[in-house]
């Protein structure tokens, strides 16, 4: 029985060490993206690499998630009579709830764990250590420019995926289902207001700094060997999107 206590103990006290060990990391990197030299050429390649090649994803599901919520919100509605708040529905799930989220794992999967695997790989074979050696401050050239495009990138894609998403309903509600395509769009001008489109954009920069953040540190400090790139690489999308499904919460909760 006390060696169970005793292992649980140092569980937990491993647990702490960690978060702080987290901790300590994200300060760092805020500390380190206002302090010149600024990397403008590795931002902008980063920002080209999380940003543009993951649009046509975020088309493709942003897409596909509107025109689901139009059928399943218009199968509901119509229960109630109400087929014509079908565009404000639409428009609010994904503006305040669904487009900052799932942009966010999309990135995460796509983005969040080559980020991981790129720096775990440069720890493994020293190239880190290399470029210490060299007097060079490896957080300035690989968790800086990752972190700051991010927070840049993120709310672009959200944007575009509400825009597509409510557009994927606009095809399933107007063209396939028969509403009104005046209906569909004035009703979402009444009710959407500037509040909803601000809780979205808090969201997606914070998830931004969440998953740059976790993709980052993973890497950073992953073990030696392929297995632990591939370990980091796991942790590092699965933490990431559990941290944002709870950060949304919080959020969320601040604002109804």
């Amino acid at each position: 029985m006390k060696k169970y206590i005793i292992n649980i103990g140092a569980r937990v006290i491993q647990i702490i060490r960690t978060i702080g060990h987290m901790f300590i990391f994200l300060m760092n990197s805020i500390y380190f993206i206002f302090s010149p030299p600024f990397k403008y050429r590795l931002l902008l390649k980063q920002i080209y690499f999380i940003g543009n090649k993951s649009v046509v994803v975020i088309i493709l599901i942003g897409s596909f998630t509107g025109m689901v919520l139009a059928l399943q919100i218009f199968y509901t509605l119509r229960k109630f009579g109400s087929e014509a708040m079908l565009g404000p529905a639409v428009a609010l799930s994904l503006i305040r709830e669904l487009g900052p989220v799932l942009s966010a794992l999309t990135v995460t999967g796509r983005a969040g764990s080559a980020i991981t695997a790129e720096i775990g790989i440069m720890r493994i074979t020293e190239q880190i250590d290399a470029l210490i050696s060299m007097a060079l401050n490896p957080m300035k050239y690989l968790v800086v420019p990752n972190m700051v495009a991010a927070i840049i990138v993120f709310p672009l894609l959200t944007a575009i995926f509400d825009v597509i998403g409510i557009f994927g309903g606009y095809l399933i509600g107007v063209k396939l289902l028969g509403l009104s395509s005046g209906t569909y769009f004035s009703q979402m001008k009444q009710y959407i207001d500037i509040v909803d489109i601000e809780i979205g954009l808090y969201k997606s920069i914070s998830f931004g700094l969440i998953v740059s953040w976790i993709s980052c540190y993973k890497g950073y400090y992953t073990s030696y060997g392929a297995e632990g790139v591939s370990k980091a690489t796991t942790e590092s999308v699965v933490l990431s999107s559990i941290l944002i499904l709870i950060w949304d919460y919080f959020i969320g909760s601040l604002y109804l």
